[in-house]
């Protein structure tokens, strides 16, 4: 599958908004941010691809399980760290800027495995 015209990022509501801030050079958004906290899954992954956004970036590890990710157009980057406050996630930052880069439509990539 190829890569979505929509190269916005999204971040989960699970992510820390603080985390954005680490990545300053990065089009990205936040759940929150956008009004859609308290969404299931389906129903905000439909409005991000309205929005423009194609990747997901979120901390959830059932999301894949959950959603039918291959047939949702968009992509999902699942970040593991000890917890999701932003000195755990910081140092995946170098791999999730490579992965938004490569990941695909319709994937689920895992950094931090």
């Amino acid at each position: 599958m190829t890569k979505s015209g929509a190269d916005r990022v999204l971040f989960d509501e699970c992510v820390p908004r603080k985390l954005l801030r680490e990545i300053p050079s990065l089009a990205a958004s936040h759940a929150i941010i956008e009004g859609w906290a308290g969404y299931r899954n389906g129903t905000w992954m439909r409005a991000m691809l309205a929005a423009g956004f194609g990747t997901l970036v979120t901390v959830d590890r059932n999301l894949a399980f959950q959603q039918n990710i291959a047939a949702s157009g968009i992509a999902v980057i699942v970040l593991h760290a000890r917890s999701n406050r932003v000195p755990d996630l910081t140092p995946l930052i170098p791999a999730l800027l490579e992965q938004i880069a490569s990941v695909r439509v319709g994937e689920v990539a895992h950094l931090g495995v």
